[in-house]
């Protein structure tokens, strides 16, 4: 009954944050001239960090690189444990745009709210669509905007590490841009997979990775770079666990 309780009050406190910052978002882009609305897209995430903070049940900590200059543009890549990675993400302090599926921006105030904070629509069933999406985070790219992937393509059902795509290494290869790695532990539970309860209070961790640098690499390099930020991940995540990394990495899970 706790739990039901506790739940409740985290997605009224949500949805009732959600109705407040619509009008505010809105005229903030009203008045954002900029050509990648910068301004718009922070008080966006903002909203995940106070959805963070008034959640009781989350206690949220961040660790890692410091980034100086939040206009220097990275290809920001993390695993991905629950919808609530996309709040918790949300507390560090700069912009980017997030690659998100075509189906949240159908949906009214979420849709509408990403669309004003310029993030990225992604249609997974047409191929010409998602490549026009890798173009519009290129775009904002060469804007000086960072853009984010999470590269398994959606939440893992057991914790672990899945199959990394390629796109987001390609992109950042393409431009010549910095992949910037970041690792969520912790926040499988939070908000399982087709469930509405949230679950028992826990610590979740968070850190920034040091940057990986792409310039002078080709196409050709784009599996060595996507196995290596992965398996950063997935050290840093058994250094959290105090298990083998084979442990955390599904696919050798998978073939064992």
């Amino acid at each position: 009954m706790v739990d039901i309780l506790r739940s409740l009050w985290v997605w009224l406190s949500a949805a009732a944050l959600i109705l407040l910052w619509l009008p505010l978002l809105a005229i903030i882009r009203l008045f954002d001239r900029n050509p990648v609305h910068y301004t718009t897209g922070r008080m966006f995430r903002r909203l995940g960090t106070v959805i963070t903070k008034v959640n009781p049940l989350w206690s949220l900590n961040i660790s890692g690189e410091r980034i100086s200059d939040p206009r220097r543009p990275y290809v920001i890549v993390c695993n991905h444990q629950s919808f609530a990675d996309v709040p918790l993400i949300a507390n560090l302090p700069w912009e980017m745009k997030w690659l998100t599926k075509i189906e949240l921006f159908k949906l009214p105030v979420i849709g509408w709210m990403l669309s004003m904070a310029g993030d990225i629509p992604v249609d997974r069933k047409n191929k010409r669509a998602a490549a026009q999406a890798f173009i519009r985070a290129s775009q904002y790219l060469s804007q000086k905007c960072s853009v984010f992937f999470f590269p398994e393509g959606t939440r893992s059902p057991d914790g672990l590490v899945h199959r990394f795509t390629d796109g987001a290494f390609q992109l950042a290869i393409r431009a010549q841009a910095p992949i910037l790695p970041l690792v969520v532990d912790g926040s499988h539970d939070c908000l399982p997979k087709r469930s509405w309860k949230f679950g028992k209070p826990r610590e979740i961790f968070l850190k920034i990775l040091q940057p990986f640098d792409t310039a002078g690499l080709s196409l050709e390099d784009t599996e060595k770079v996507r196995n290596r930020v992965r398996n950063l991940i997935i050290d840093q995540i058994a250094e959290w666990r105090g298990v083998d990394p084979a442990e955390v990495d599904a696919l050798k899970a998978q073939s064992t």
